[in-house]
């Protein structure tokens, strides 16, 4: 038993190449890599669009179709991929051609003279992350033991929470620094989308199981079944699923965040700050979140992440002083943290290898679905009373967290197993 905390201990303190596999390392770097770029341009774009259109309102609307019509797009796409890349046996030709879609597309945002044409980059870049992202991430998941999945997608949201505090800066350094008109800083966003493109290529081809020395803490990786076909979920993962709708349809953009910061007195010069801290914080804890959940479980790892979440939010409209209002932010970036590690690692052991691809469609298809109502349920309460839009997301957090606490899972109460996964299940209990 020491020995086993001694190795264990040991991992920990390892930087993640040497306890991480190839796949996962690089992976992240992509992420970084890509969400810098995006990052360099998204903040940009409603002022972009009040240029191209001459008016503020005429921008806010146009944004709000653009970040519609993307959004049901790659919800859409994620759930074709996921499922066809279980069918096809191979997950890093969609994750190739995802990233190489987005990294090309998304400079020609330099070249857009009217509103549709920035509507229908955007919604092309989301199609390239449709497609990537389930088979990306089942990809991941069979590239570690179970017991370090959390760990590994905590790393995964850390390179990417990162890649989202550089492409802000980056942009802001050749606004100001130099004066780059926007159309110019779009065109330079190539630059990181090719590094990722690049990255992406040299990530190894998916394996028959987990490569020997991938991260198990504490156990020899077990080999999975190559994936040949998408059977239907487990009852187990559509329950769970559902739980997350529940939990998403309370989740409002984190910009509405950012707009209370504003009714309690935050400039609008100091945005890209208060964004930065957040995102900051994401990445500082989403790698120990994910530790957390392998090392005590997803399940109640992820119920404290929604009650964090909760919290937060009860307590947004009660702070009325600026310095509260950003405390409370930056602490909220711990339920990221706790949450998006272990969040798909629950999705790959309820899953089963042959049908990870399809579950995890599913679960960014869902996610993404609620993303519209959720927005304009938000929105609309938020015009009423700031209060009533924030207790209702809370409220939704607490019942997916309650629902989350007793759903039956995989081993208890004679609820079936994940096929071809029994031995990870256990682990990962």
């Amino acid at each position: 038993m020491i020995v086993l905390s001694m190795n264990r201990s040991n991992q920990l303190s390892r930087p993640a190449s040497k306890v991480f596999p190839k796949v996962v390392v690089r992976l992240g770097w992509v992420s970084l890599f890509t969400d810098a770029a995006t990052e360099m341009i998204y903040p940009l774009l409603p002022a972009f669009l009040r240029a191209l259109t001459g008016s503020v309102r005429g921008g806010a609307a146009w944004l709000g179709v653009m970040e519609g019509v993307a959004e049901s797009v790659s919800a859409a796409v994620k759930w074709w991929a996921g499922g066809l890349s279980d069918r096809a046996g191979s997950r890093k030709p969609f994750v190739v051609a995802g990233y190489a879609i987005a990294s090309l597309v998304r400079p020609l945002l330099a070249l857009a003279a009217t509103p549709l044409q920035v509507v229908l980059v955007r919604a092309t870049d989301r199609v390239g992350k449709g497609v990537r992202s389930a088979p990306r991430d089942a990809l991941l998941a069979a590239a570690v033991d179970a017991r370090a999945r959390g760990a590994a997608f905590g790393f995964h949201q850390m390179m990417d929470n990162i890649g989202a505090v550089i492409g802000p800066l980056l942009a802001f350094a050749l606004a100001r620094g130099l004066g780059w008109p926007l159309r110019w800083i779009f065109a330079a966003a190539i630059v990181p989308g090719l590094v990722a493109l690049a990255t992406v290529i040299r990530v190894p081809e998916e394996t028959s199981g987990a490569p020997k020395g991938a991260a198990s803490f504490g156990g020899e990786p077990r080999p999975e079944a190559a994936p040949s076909a998408s059977p239907a979920l487990p009852p187990a993962a559509r329950r769970y699923l559902a739980i997350v709708a529940i939990f998403t349809l309370g989740a409002s953009a984190d910009s509405f965040l950012l707009l209370r910061m504003i009714d309690v007195g935050l400039p609008e010069a100091w945005l890209p700050l208060a964004w930065l801290s957040l995102s900051a914080s994401k990445a500082a804890t989403n790698l120990p979140g994910g530790r957390l959940s392998d090392r005590f479980g997803r399940r109640p790892t992820l119920v404290a992440a929604w009650v964090v979440y909760a919290s937060a939010y009860a307590l947004f409209p009660l702070t009325s002083s600026l310095a509260g209002s950003w405390a409370l932010l930056v602490a909220y970036g711990a339920y990221y943290g706790l949450a998006e590690g272990g969040e798909k690692a629950i999705v790959a052991d309820l899953a089963g290898p042959s049908a990870r691809g399809r579950a995890y469609g599913a679960l960014h298809a869902v996610t993404g679905a609620a993303v519209l109502p959720a927005n304009a349920l938000f929105g609309a309460l938020y015009a009423r009373h700031v209060g009533w839009a924030f207790g209702a997301s809370a409220a939704c957090a607490l019942i997916a967290a309650a629902a989350l606490a007793v759903a039956r899972w995989p081993g208890e109460r004679g609820e079936r197993e994940a096929p071809d996964d029994r031995d990870e299940e256990t682990a990962a209990a």
